[in-house]
């Protein structure tokens, strides 16, 4: 009776773990399939660029963070701009739909967008960016100022001459590699539990409890994004491109009306990043918050309204 009962057991947990890799093939299939349907892809001189597009009227160019690509821009554009505001988000190199060149700098990413834009028959654009995304956005305007209307930075990650400063970050190193090894582990948490993923976005309990509606519902987005991991696997890699000294930015040299918005208590990007980039770029309007992480929880409307503001002033409808 003993033997009969363990192999009872080892069947039930073989039929348990044959319908969670059915049902783990069924929601990969699915995710896979929308992050497909949900771009275009255009070749460029550095290999296909993968786009996603809303709004109406000209576009800001959405640049996505570490870990994102064009469902991450997305989100963004939607979570911060004025409603009904044209934007293309771009997935960056190594991220989903776009190749990862020989050259890989954010230099590089920067010409690639201009090429993108050369394919949609865009002449100019403001540019919304985040975190990583915040490098290659600086480049474009220093490579390419005709093309360049205004610059959005929000919680901005260390480009050269800086050095990625020591942070105090929200979980350990071997978590960040173990969830990103293969898709499996994240679907499972996801399943699970997928609020338990929040502090890698550095969101907090003390943020989290204080969020809005659309503010959790851009966080679970963001949290749900990092799907399929194996296909941002090689963009993440790439991330430490924008500290490579032979390609260092002087935001002296940007001409361009600047926004910057940075949170004191953002653990994954340092606030200096912001002092230095402020600091630098001439007549740059500041927005240091007292609070908000990374994704500058608590503050939505507010950053939302100051953004609004800012393209009323310097990308006017009218002139656009």
């Amino acid at each position: 009776m003993r033997l009969r009962a363990r192999w009872l057991i080892l069947l039930a947990l073989a039929l348990g773990a044959g319908a969670v890799g059915l049902v783990w093939q069924r929601d990969m299939r699915a995710i896979e399939a929308q992050l497909a349907a949900s771009a275009r892809v255009i070749q460029t001189g550095f290999g296909p660029v993968a786009h996603a597009t809303g709004g109406q009227g000209a576009p800001v160019l959405a640049i996505h963070g570490a870990g994102g690509g064009h469902d991450q821009g997305a989100l963004l554009a939607q979570a911060f701009l004025p409603e009904g505001t044209g934007w293309i988000a771009p997935s960056r190199f190594g991220y989903p739909g776009s190749s990862l060149p020989a050259d890989p700098s954010t230099a590089a990413q920067a010409d690639a967008f201009a090429e993108l834009l050369d394919a949609l028959g865009i002449e100019r654009v403001a540019l919304l960016a985040m975190s990583g995304g915040v490098p290659p956005a600086l480049q474009f305007s220093l490579r390419h100022p005709e093309r360049t209307q205004a610059l959005i930075l929000l919680s901005l990650a260390p480009y050269a001459p800086l050095t990625a400063e020591e942070q105090d970050l929200p979980v350990p190193l071997w978590l960040y590699d173990a969830l990103f090894a293969t898709d499996l582990p994240l679907w499972a948490v996801l399943r699970l539990a997928p609020r338990a993923l929040a502090p890698i976005f550095d969101a907090r309990p003390e943020l989290t409890a204080r969020m809005t509606a659309p503010e959790a519902a851009f966080l679970d987005a963001m949290i749900a994004a990092f799907l399929p991991v194996t296909g941002r696997r090689a963009g993440l890699a790439n991330e430490g491109a924008a500290i490579d000294p032979a390609h260092p930015i002087d935001p002296g040299a940007i001409r361009a009306p600047v926004l910057i918005v940075h949170a004191a208590d953002d653990r994954l990007t340092p606030l200096a990043t912001a002092q230095f980039t402020a600091r630098g770029v001439p007549g740059a309007e500041t927005r240091i918050l007292d609070t908000g992480g990374h994704l500058l929880l608590g503050h939505h409307d507010e950053v939302r309204q100051r953004i609004a503001a800012f393209l009323a002033t310097h990308f006017p409808a009218e002139a656009q």
